[in-house]
């Protein structure tokens, strides 16, 4: 084998490879060997079927099977020889080739870039170490309560909040239809949850008593025969409640799957600290791969970039990709060359993923999905792809765990307060900036408010029924 520099230009080079023709006619021979011992044909014993026969039967495939190894081995041979580390799939170009010929051809590659690693004493930014005030606490179990109310029975009319149980029968011009009746259904007077207009038409009624209400079904009901058609609700009043005042001590902090109230409070302090600290760490990633990213001047493999270009816009219609070509270039180099330097940092400092700490993220995720641990699990099997990039993540979060141990880490306490305008401020900076906006490691993503984020750290269930939404203790 005989391999030259052809070619070379910044990162890229071109190869020139010539394979003899004696090496070809070898490699011939041996596959042919091999199959004389695999092969039957009709008219011979097995493992004798002359080589002259196999080859004129099966020589074109198995000119091109031997030819494909070769390609491939000498390629790789050839990359090596020449102590380049390919950025990609190299592009293959045969010139000469044939039977009783040279095999001539060249392979076009970009190679990976030199990355000189800047130290980790220029690194710093901040670590946010959140305080939850007590007086925030206190109102989240206020919520809890109010949302998890309690009934007791009430001989009067019904008002304005009060749990109506009752049957029903429905029908439309005296028919009935899917879904036409109900028992022991429950309904709280104002929350307007059944059917619009219908609970207000509950109002002063009492037990046992039978009423009769009239409205439309709605536009989006699952019959579309009779969606928007008036229907008769014929109603047996079963039980008329009233909410009372839930009391919040360690009985009700049990309801709520805590130990006692002291625990009930650790628990909520926790969850709502853990929503607030996703976003925080954010900031802190943002930082140091801002510096990471800044303090690097390498040359990019134009076919990584191109790459990336695709994989972000193969879907996107082709005004969209034009309309948006110069920023999604700048993105695309922006993951290529984090992805570079971060790589050389794990690989510097000996950083792996193994598969033992895939499956324990895998794990981790399942135990946070009750009841859909099967889909979970059957996702990460079907699909391969999504293994990896799971093991990516991991991969980048060891290294800037590293990053976080090494470089000057200023630690702030700051309370709920502090942490809205940090976060504000963040996200109204990444709208701003179109350099970095979609990054591949989401560190300029918007991070969610207190008032998206409060939503998720207690949700009380909806329905009257005496049920109560145990706090997790995750």
């Amino acid at each position: 084998m005989k391999v030259e520099v052809q070619n070379k230009k910044g990162l890229r080079t071109v190869l020139s490879i010539i394979i003899d023709k004696k090496t070809i006619q070898e490699k011939l021979e041996e596959k042919l060997t091999k199959l004389q011992s695999e092969i039957s044909l009709k008219g011979f014993r097995p493992g004798k079927v002359p080589p002259t026969v196999i080859k004129s039967q099966f020589g074109k495939a198995i000119y091109g099977e031997v030819i494909d190894k070769i390609l491939q081995e000498s390629s790789n041979k050839a990359l090596k020889e020449k102590k380049i580390k390919a950025a990609g799939q190299p592009k293959i170009d045969l010139k000469t080739f044939g039977e009783g010929k040279d095999l001539n051809y060249t392979i076009e590659v970009d190679s990976l870039p030199e990355v000189n690693l800047a130290n980790f004493d220029k690194y710093t930014a901040n670590e946010y170490l959140l305080k939850i005030e007590d007086k925030l606490v206190d109102e989240k179990i206020k919520e809890i309560a109010k949302n998890n109310k309690t009934f007791s029975d009430k001989n009067e009319k019904s008002e304005k909040g009060d749990l109506i149980i009752f049957d029903y029968t429905a029908s439309i011009n005296g028919e009935k239809f899917e879904g036409s009746e109900g028992k022991n259904t429950r309904l709280e007077i104002g929350k307007d949850l059944f059917l619009k207009g219908f609970d207000e038409k509950l109002i002063g009624v009492k037990k046992e008593e039978n009423k009769i209400i009239e409205v439309n079904l709605p536009e989006n009901y699952p019959n579309k025969d009779i969606a928007n058609k008036k229907a008769k609700f014929e109603c047996k009043i079963l039980n008329v409640q009233k909410a009372t005042e839930t009391k919040i001590d360690d009985v009700f902090a049990k309801n709520m799957g805590a130990k006692d109230l002291t625990d009930l409070k650790s628990l909520i302090e926790k969850q709502i600290s853990a929503q607030y600290k996703q976003s925080l760490d954010s900031i802190t990633k943002k930082e140091i791969l801002d510096q990471i990213e800044k303090l690097h001047k390498i040359e990019l493999p134009k076919n990584l970039v191109q790459q990336e270009v695709h994989l972000m816009t193969h879907q996107l219609k082709k005004d969209e990709i034009e309309k948006h070509e110069a920023k999604n270039l700048k993105i695309a180099e922006s993951r290529i060359k984090l992805g570079l330097i971060l790589n050389e940092y794990g690989e510097k400092n000996n950083l792996k993923v193994s598969d033992e700490e895939v499956q324990g993220e895998v794990q981790k995720q399942i135990k946070g999905m009750p009841g859909q641990e099967k889909l979970v699990l059957d996702y990460y099997q079907k699909n391969p792809s999504a293994a990896q990039s799971l093991k990516g993540a991991l991969y980048e979060e060891k290294i800037l765990n590293l990053f976080k141990s090494k470089i000057n880490l200023k630690k702030k306490n700051i309370i709920i307060s502090e942490a809205e305008k940090i976060i504000s401020d963040f996200n109204k900076l990444s709208n701003d900036s179109s350099t970095h906006k979609d990054h591949e490691h989401n560190h300029d993503q918007d991070v969610e408010t207190k008032a998206n984020k409060e939503k998720k750290v207690i949700k009380s269930s909806p329905n009257t029924k005496k049920k109560t939404k145990k706090v997790s203790k995750k």
